[in-house]
């Protein structure tokens, strides 16, 4: 036997498959939750394999069906929802012989879309060589080639052309049928028709020894959309969905306490009611209550707010909320879905199905343009066929009226100003992940701005510095070096004391104390340093009995957060502030950027609703926003912005990033996309002038398919060239 040649002799699985019955009794599938797991097993290769893995996983007790896909090299498993259920089915699958890697499904969609990528770039590269090829070899034909030379050059073309026709119009022809099938036309049945006529005509005109074939018209025709295939796709490429970036902040494993002290345990084995700890510096596995100890909890991805959140026993907390300072134990009570990040991860997905049901100007184009070219292009065969009788000609017609019709300068219209645009955003610091959202962009009356991280550097800033006696300066810097509370960084930041302080501590959730020549002195909150909690964050300072010492704090405003908002208004939209903040923080913000419509405290759901309400009087919004409390709202909006500092799920939520972080390039984007689809009407147009004027000689017979496809590049040449205009925008 060959050496090369899979052997099932040498297959882990033939040594000894294993036979039914060795485990034990199956778990009842009504009586425990199930999951589905999937792993790639890089050495399946033959029908023995299969029978192997899917025998020896059904035959545990904690598998209720295993499916190999031998051409991915994958298995699907649905088993019972057991803590470490996925080590142990590796570990099976491992004294197989076939070595087990669980797939993440966020790698392999970013693989399946680089790999479209490629795929669309090599039949864009393939339709290229071809169509050079053939018009290489046309040049004699048009030069006056006869008889056999003629002949020989068109079964030459056609031996390039068919093949590559084939290959690179496929995105087209499985485009097409997907719609027919469906009862609908796109763009894209047009354009198949047209490449395919093109390639069908010269075939026959080869075959019956005609003078003329163009096969450089069908090549011209594939390559000039693939290019705006291609251009739209890059446009998209960064894209992807904000719901499964929510899973980044889900903690993975969690530390149960047990009357034998705490164990490690994957999140999917906790149950209502178990202990956890949590230690300073991990995130919360789940919703629930404190049971013991003291800390700060950091809540601003999940509500916006600026400062950290100081609980005890009995303190309700979130998953996802990150420990700050001290050590805590929570009681379970929201597990899986019933957590609030799984809520907002809901709301992100039915936010973004509702948004996608967008349509763009070029499904708008296509929805009237694609019935009126084939009926134009029917009309034309019956109507010279009929009148002449000359069949042959009514096809030469009626392929030429086909060609000079595709709607190659609209396939360009849009994605040709979508990748200037693009071009011109990333120069100015903003990544555009979605084109049809530079549309929508144009399309806003009104921005609504989260405050914190947007508006503001969500940092907080010592405001009463110049009112703050030097001893208790340095008194207080000596002790907030001692403590990771953001508000202590700040006064650390702002002084240095270098006081022989001694028994510093930090106490989690209250502040530092130690003792200076004797003397107690306490930073930390109103309450622990015996003073009265002021209107505005605040940090107190209490030395031995004195009065406690304020020092006051405000959160930064962004420096071009009031001339933004100016240009803004200018440009005839509505500014409005949404924030998860306190009354008292958003007010003072809104009053600094010269926002006047403003709402605090509005939980990721509140932000929805309120996006929802603007829609429903008729509003088109854009959102701006940075914290996972907005990623809802940043998808529920008509379209939507997020600086570069923001957290993953916003990112990913948003349609485009700015990736400069800086604000005024909300206003800039939008007057690109004001300016973007101007360009892209024109480019409409274009295509519509050049039709009035080339349809009537194609469908008098003035113009062959050659002339055709020579009209056909023009134009789109014309829409690129319009489109370049917007980088060289002032």
């Amino acid at each position: 036997m060959n050496a090369e040649t899979p052997s099932i002799a040498v297959c882990p699985a033939c040594v000894a498959l294993p036979a039914k019955g060795e485990a034990g009794p199956k778990l009842d599938p009504h009586e425990v939750a199930m999951r589905r797991v999937e792993f790639s097993l890089p050495t399946v290769h033959c029908a023995a394999c299969i029978a192997a893995v899917e025998r020896t996983l059904t035959n545990r007790p904690d598998v209720f069906g295993a499916r190999v896909n031998l051409t991915l090299k994958r298995v699907s498993i649905t088993a019972a929802d057991l803590p470490n259920i996925e080590e142990d089915l590796t570990a099976e699958l491992d004294r197989l012989g076939y070595p087990a890697k669980p797939l993440d499904s966020a790698v392999l969609a970013r693989a399946e879309g680089t790999k479209a990528g490629r795929d669309l770039l090599a039949r864009l590269g393939v339709a290229g060589f071809a169509m050079m090829n053939v018009m290489l070899l046309s040049i004699s034909v048009w030069a006056g080639a006869e008889g056999t030379t003629r002949e020989m050059m068109h079964w030459i073309s056609a031996a390039i052309a068919l093949p590559a026709v084939a290959f690179a119009g496929y995105p087209f022809y499985r485009s097409a049928w997907g719609a027919l099938r469906r009862g609908r036309l796109n763009m894209d049945v047009p354009i198949s028709l047209a490449i395919l006529l093109a390639s069908g005509v010269s075939l026959f005109e080869t075959v019956k020894g005609g003078n003329d074939a163009y096969f450089d018209a069908a090549l011209s025709l594939t390559f000039f959309l693939l290019i705006g295939r291609y251009l739209d796709y890059q446009t998209r490429a960064t894209a992807r969905s904000a719901a499964s970036e929510l899973a980044a902040l889900e903690v993975q494993k969690a530390r149960r306490v047990t009357e034998e002290g705490e164990e490690e345990v994957p999140l999917d084995a906790l149950r209502e009611g178990d202990i956890l700890a949590v230690a300073p510096g991990e995130r919360l596995p789940a919703d629930g209550v404190v049971t013991w100890g003291d800390s700060e909890l950091d809540p601003s991805m999940l509500t916006g707010e600026t400062l950290p959140q100081a609980v005890g026993a009995g303190a309700v907390v979130r998953a996802g909320m990150l420990n700050i300072s001290g050590p805590l134990k929570i009681r379970a009570e929201g597990l899986g879905e019933d957590t609030l990040l799984k809520q907002i991860t809901r709301l992100v997905e039915t936010a973004e199905t509702t948004r996608n049901k967008y349509t763009s100007l070029a499904e708008k184009a296509a929805a009237i343009y694609a019935p009126a070219v084939h009926i134009l292009s029917l009309l034309a065969f019956l109507g010279w066929g009929f009148a002449t009788g000359d069949w042959r000609l009514a096809v030469n017609i009626a392929a030429a009226v086909l060609i000079i019709t595709c709607p190659c300068a609209l396939g360009l219209a849009v994605p040709a100003v979508l990748a200037a645009a693009s071009g011109r955003l990333f120069a100015q610091g903003v990544l555009l992940k979605d084109g049809v959202s530079l549309e929508r962009l144009a399309e806003i009356d009104t921005v609504v701005f989260d405050k914190t991280g947007t508006l503001t550097t969500g940092k907080p800033v010592l405001v009463n510095a110049e009112d703050i006696p030097e001893e208790a300066r340095n008194i207080a810097a000596a002790l907030a070096k001692h403590s990771a509370h953001p508000l202590a960084k700040a006064i650390a930041k702002a002084f240095s004391g270098e006081l022989p302080i001694e028994n510093i501590t930090e106490h989690p959730g209250f502040g530092t104390s130690g003792r200076l020549n004797g003397v107690e002195v306490r930073l930390g909150r109103a309450d622990w340093c015996g003073a009265t909690p002021a209107a505005q964050t605040a940090v107190w300072l209490k030395v031995g009995d004195a009065p406690p010492l304020a020092f006051l704090f405000e959160d930064e405003i962004r420096p071009e957060t009031a001339e933004t908002v100016a240009a803004l208004k200018a440009a005839g939209l509505t500014v409005r502030l949404l924030s998860g903040d306190v009354p008292e923080a958003a007010e003072a913000v809104a009053k600094a950027a010269g926002i006047a419509h403003w709402q605090a405290g509005a939980s990721p759901a509140d932000k929805v609703d309120a996006l929802n309400a603007l829609a429903a009087e008729g509003h088109k919004v854009l959102m701006v926003g940075d914290g996972l409390n907005d990623a809802a709202a940043l998808a529920a909006a008509h379209v939507s912005m997020s600086p570069a500092s923001a957290v993953d799920a916003s990112r990913s939520s948003a349609d485009m990033i700015i990736i400069s972080n800086n604000l005024a390039e909300v206003a800039n984007a939008h007057r690109i996309a004001v300016a973007s689809k101007r360009r892209i009407l024109e480019n409409f147009s274009i295509a519509a002038v050049y039709n009035s004027i080339s349809v009537p000689l194609a469908v008098a017979g003035m113009v062959n398919p050659l002339i055709a496809a020579l009209a056909m590049s023009a134009s789109s040449i014309t829409v690129s060239l319009n489109s370049m205009r917007i980088g060289k925008m002032k």
